[in-house]
Order: structure tokens, then sequence, then C-alpha cells
């Protein structure tokens, strides 16, 4: 049987907050949770529907230590069942589809203040109101124009406006707060916007097809 352990309280709502964003976006949504070895960390995972994952990471262990379920089964335990210990749901491992990240091999690539960014996103969802796509999201050709370039020492990193909308979908910036940022890190893969509220995260470059 599965078992979330989460002890404090304030940080069972910080997770089930992110939770419920997830399937605020998405309401068949499902979250992966993985314990980070020794460390006492439990990371949450989703996919958002503008084909970018978002996480959090709170205090906590879960049995076992990488099992797939249910965003909303998840998000009852949490806010519903209450308590340190809950069951988060049964696995629904054959229903996550997305690659997960290298944790190691990350550079600092720039900070950049929450406010340009947050402006950013409002601009962004004001536009695709008025370009909505068949499905409720917008359309491909809008997320993926690039609103952002950040430079670091090594590299040269363009921010789609996809990743802003999982950033301001998910609740994770606040511009409210003086002189707060977004850190943009990056590897040879991917790309990793980390906000006061959690991250969005996006490969740097398509995967190529396999031929069989």
């Amino acid at each position: 049987m599965s078992e979330l352990r989460i002890a404090d309280e304030a940080d069972r709502e910080t997770l089930g907050a992110f939770v419920a964003r997830a399937v605020r976006l998405d309401g068949s949504t499902f979250v992966r949770l993985r314990e980070r070895p020794g460390a006492g960390i439990v990371e949450a995972w989703t996919s958002t529907p503008f084909e970018v994952l978002a996480t959090r990471a709170v205090p906590g262990s879960v049995t076992p230590s990488d099992i797939t379920v249910s965003g909303n089964e998840l998000l009852a335990a949490l806010t519903v069942a209450g308590g340190p210990k809950m069951d988060p749901g049964p696995a629904r491992d054959i229903m996550w589809h997305s690659e997960l990240p290298m944790s190691s091999g990350w550079q600092l690539v720039d900070e950049l203040p929450v406010i340009v960014v947050a402006d950013l996103a409002d601009r962004g969802v004001t536009l695709a109101k008025d370009n909505v796509g068949p499905n409720g999201t917008p359309p491909a050709s809008l997320m993926d124009q690039s609103v952002l370039t950040v430079t670091g020492e090594s590299m040269e990193i363009k921010v789609q406006l996809r990743c802003l909308f999982a950033l301001s979908g998910m609740g994770f910036l606040d511009s409210s707060i003086e002189n707060d940022v977004v850190r943009v890190t990056a590897n040879d893969s991917w790309l990793r916007l980390d906000a006061r509220y959690g991250a969005v995260l996006k490969r740097r470059h398509a995967l190529l097809p396999l031929l069989f």
C-alpha cells in the first residue's frame, strides 16, 4: 500500500496548493511523487497543458519512493483526509509519459526580476485569450514564441511563452514581493525556471523520433 508522509501542516498545504493548481489546469492530470534518496524531500511533478513540466518539493517521504497517482485523489488526501500520513491513491505509473531531467549538471544562467517575468506572462495571457485554440489552449504558434533571451557565461537560453504560461497558471509568480527573482538554470538538455512557489522545466531541444 502506498503512503505519503508529510509531518508539517504548512508543507501539506503547500503541496495541496500545487496539486490544486495542477488539477485546475487539467482535471485529469496525474502527479508523480519522487523521494530524493537520503534527503527527506518529496518532489511532486506534473505535466501542464503547455507541454511544460511543473514541480514543487516539500519535506517528507513516500512509499514507494517513486509513484504516479491521480491528481484528484492526491488532492483529496491532502485537503479532505488530512493528517501527517495519508494514502495518495493507487499507483498510476503507466499514465506518466514524460521524461524527468537529471538532478545534476545544472548551470546558473541568470536571475530575472519577477516583476518583469510576471508582466510578460500577463501580456501573454491577455493575447492568448484572443487566440484560443480548439482544445481551449493557445495555439502552438503563440506558445512557441520566444519572449526572453537569457545569456550566461557559457550559454544563451531562449524562453518560450509556454514556460511563462506554466509559471502563471501554476501560481508560481508573486510580483508583490520586492526584489524577488526568477532563477534561470539550464543543462545540455533542459531549461529550468525557479520562482518563489515552484519551478517549470522544458526540454531545450526536441527529441528525435525513434525509427524501427
